[in-house]
């Protein structure tokens, strides 16, 4: 049964989504949106594309705590007693109901991003094991292509292999999310498949080891 709290916490959890957070910062200090450039994305990638690591680095950690803290509020709106399966059930729709935010933000006129960042923020909240697994993944293979589009599909194929295979997940729920995790990845990367396929999509110029060194310097 869907309760009033349940409504409200879902209604919560899009609003957090819909922070745009790569439009505000790129409007506030830049005065520009990064919507008309690049891949025309409102997302962590587009703003390193864009406007460079100073702006990307908040737009990424803010769009993975969005779904984390997104995630989090089960433990307020969550009614006691509830099943294990039930409270990951809730977890899911929270982060989900943030994901779908991040897409359709209601505060950049449902012109958002692709929601890989806050997805990670979901997955790391609900199985932080193997969201950690699969960012590895994604960082060895963005580190060898210097694709971050790759680097996500990858990753996010092997979620549900993680889950089932590495963690022995048995939660139905927590196994149907990690395909789910799967197909909306590949679905949201279409464009980005065609221009790999054509070999016409753009590398990000900075390795992992750069950006962390840099990041550094500027503190």
């Amino acid at each position: 049964m869907v309760t009033i709290p349940t409504i409200v916490s879902l209604l919560i959890a899009y609003l957090l989504g819909s922070i745009p957070a790569a439009v505000w910062i790129g409007k506030a200090f830049y005065g520009v949106d990064v919507r008309e450039y690049g891949s025309g994305n409102a997302g962590a990638t587009n703003t390193f594309r864009v406007l460079g690591k100073k702006a990307g680095i908040p737009v990424l950690l803010i769009d993975a705590l969005k779904g984390y803290f997104a995630v989090s509020l089960v433990y307020i709106f969550a009614e006691e007693p509830i099943s294990e399966a039930a409270f990951v059930n809730y977890q899911l729709a929270l982060g989900v109901s943030a994901v779908i935010g991040h897409i359709f933000p209601v505060f950049a006129g449902f012109r958002g991003g692709k929601g890989i960042a806050t997805l990670l923020g979901l997955m790391l909240a609900v199985h932080y094991q193997g969201a950690l697994l699969a960012l590895s993944i994604f960082i060895l293979v963005f580190s060898i292509t210097r694709f971050v589009s790759l680097g996500s599909m990858v990753a996010a194929l092997s979620f549900p292999f993680i889950i089932v295979l590495v963690f022995s997940a048995t939660v139905p729920s927590l196994i149907v999310f990690s395909m789910f995790v799967a197909i909306l990845v590949l679905i949201t990367h279409q464009k980005n498949i065609e221009r790999l396929v054509r070999k016409e999509e753009s590398k990000v110029n900075f390795s992992l080891k750069n950006l962390i060194r840099q990041v550094g310097e500027d503190d």
